[in-house]
């Protein structure tokens, strides 16, 4: 999960792509960088940290340029470094710089192939940088001195058949213009947008439609799977779909909880998938808990609130705000470590105890994952006084890893692993326990753009869009995502250089 933009416009762009971080800030708060392209030069700032520290008034001000591209990304298995950061560049063909988002499957096996047919050679972990030399190298069979859109389309072509995986990319050569470009199954979302100027159109790529938005430019369409686009330097547009067989397949866990509910994905409002989560959701718990006396509906901030009104409005009960957000401590799902994650539930989360004290309270969550922040919250109320706590989620039961560009736990840390409901119910202490099925979870998505072909919704059943993960594959996740093994890798954070990091 991280956050991507790029924009060719006809005035300096890095104050713009500052803005576009800081509203993508939600997809990444480990790294941030910027690059951007002037005078047949690029010129580049990134490093570990929240946007507002990276870019400090000086770092700004040697961004010049009227094209530039910039990222944000959170922490992956066990991987800190700064060099981690991207935009990546390499100077061969051009000059050329991406900003990556996703995860390649086949990472490893397309790196070793680099190396020996390629004779290019990968200084970092990530697999962004593995697909930026595959992309360097497609293109370098160009004979032109000068890039066109046919270059760009053909190398597109050329990453689409060597790798695998959810990849959405945007990129810049330099002088020669910006591209973007998204994997043939639509895995990870890439939106872009124009907006007309006194000089011309300018042209801008981002991860969610939101960023658009702020930045003043109208959406336009998300990228087709398997397009690719290319904006000249003049804003002159071009785009193709560069892969033989696509499917549409954006991920579930977007609506879930890694995008902005104001954001547009694939045609879909993300509001209102939720709002539909929570009709669904209603309908569920009346089915399991119809006799239970509920005396308010109460979320756990922030992803869960339009859910949970829809739940109390669908049930008629009483919502209520339960719970204060520190909004200075990052989001737990992408915290490192267990240690850190139950501290940051404290330190993020405090109840109101009038709303619970002597009631029945019915808890809202987005999703559960490790189960960590609902054991902790589910005491936060107990301790607060409540007579009875019951939890529902939105989303179905977390079983399995995700492999696309979500860096979730190891399968065996993930809390309904080989659980039952009952069990889980258990283990995190609730009264009652309710999860939202599949089928209607792909529901509340689905009707908001029914020419979606399918969503991928592997951390729920397993089904991988790829055709390419198997039981060896997922073994070998196991070892790499589990908190021991990323425990180690902060002691020696040299143990980590084979470890392919997600964009």
């Amino acid at each position: 999960m991280c956050g991507i933009v790029g924009i060719v416009g006809h005035s300096p762009v890095q104050a713009r792509l500052y803005d576009g971080l800081t509203v993508l800030q939600h997809r990444g708060q480990d790294a941030a960088g910027i690059v951007t392209c002037d005078d047949n030069r690029f010129h580049l700032r990134k490093n570990n940290g929240l946007v507002s520290d990276v870019f400090r008034r000086e770092h700004m001000l040697r961004l010049h340029g009227t094209m530039g591209i910039a990222h944000c990304r959170y922490p992956t298995a066990g991987v800190t470094a700064s060099s981690e950061a991207q935009p990546f560049y390499v100077n061969s063909p051009f000059g050329i710089a991406i900003a990556h988002n996703g995860n390649l499957t086949n990472a490893e096996a397309v790196k070793r192939e680099l190396f020996k047919t390629d004779r290019r050679h990968c200084n970092t972990s990530s697999d962004s940088e593995v697909l930026l030399n595959v992309f360097a190298h497609e293109l370098s069979r160009t004979t032109r001195l000068h890039v066109e859109a046919d270059d760009i389309f053909a190398a597109a072509r050329g990453v689409h058949a060597r790798c695998r995986g959810g990849y959405a990319v945007v990129g810049m050569i330099v002088g020669g213009g910006m591209f973007a470009f998204r994997d043939p199954w639509g895995i990870r979302p890439i939106v872009f947008g124009r907006r007309l100027t006194e000089d011309g159109y300018e042209t801008a790529v981002a991860s969610e439609s939101v960023a658009l938005d702020v930045l003043g430019f109208d959406r336009v369409r998300d990228l087709k799977p398997g397009e690719a686009l290319f904006i000249e330097p003049d804003g002159t547009l071009h785009t193709q779909v560069c892969a033989d067989e696509t499917v549409l397949s954006p991920c579930i866990f977007e609506h879930v909880y890694l995008a902005r509910p104001d954001s547009m994905i694939d045609d879909i409002s993300v509001y209102k998938t939720r709002m539909r989560m929570g009709d669904r959701l209603a309908d569920r718990i009346a089915e399991v808990w119809s006799g239970e006396e509920i005396d308010a509906v109460i979320p756990i901030p922030d992803t869960s609130r339009t859910a949970a009104m829809q739940v109390a409005t669908h049930l008629g009960l009483k919502y209520r705000e339960g719970f204060i957000k520190n909004r200075y401590v990052g989001r737990t799902f992408i915290m490192p470590g267990q240690a850190a994650r139950m501290k940051s539930v404290r330190r993020k989360l405090n109840p109101i105890e009038l709303e619970f004290r002597r009631r029945n309270v019915l808890l809202i969550d987005d999703s559960i994952v490790r189960g960590t922040t609902s054991q902790q919250i589910i005491q936060m109320a107990r301790d607060a006084g409540a007579n009875k706590v019951f939890l529902a989620s939105a989303a179905p039961p977390v079983r399995y890893p995700n492999v696309y560009g979500i860096d979730m736990p190891a399968a065996s840390e993930l809390i309904a692993h080989d659980r039952t409901v009952d069990q889980i119910r258990a283990q995190i202490g609730a009264d009652g326990l309710v999860y939202q099925t599949v089928p209607d979870l792909i529901a509340s998505a689905h009707e908001g753009n029914p020419d979606v072909d399918r969503f991928e919704a592997s951390v729920f059943d397993k089904d991988y869009v790829t055709g390419d993960i198997d039981d060896a594959y997922l073994a070998r996740l196991e070892s790499e995502r589990n908190d021991e093994a990323k425990a180690k890798r902060d002691r020696d954070p040299a143990t980590s250089v084979d470890l392919p990091s997600v964009g």
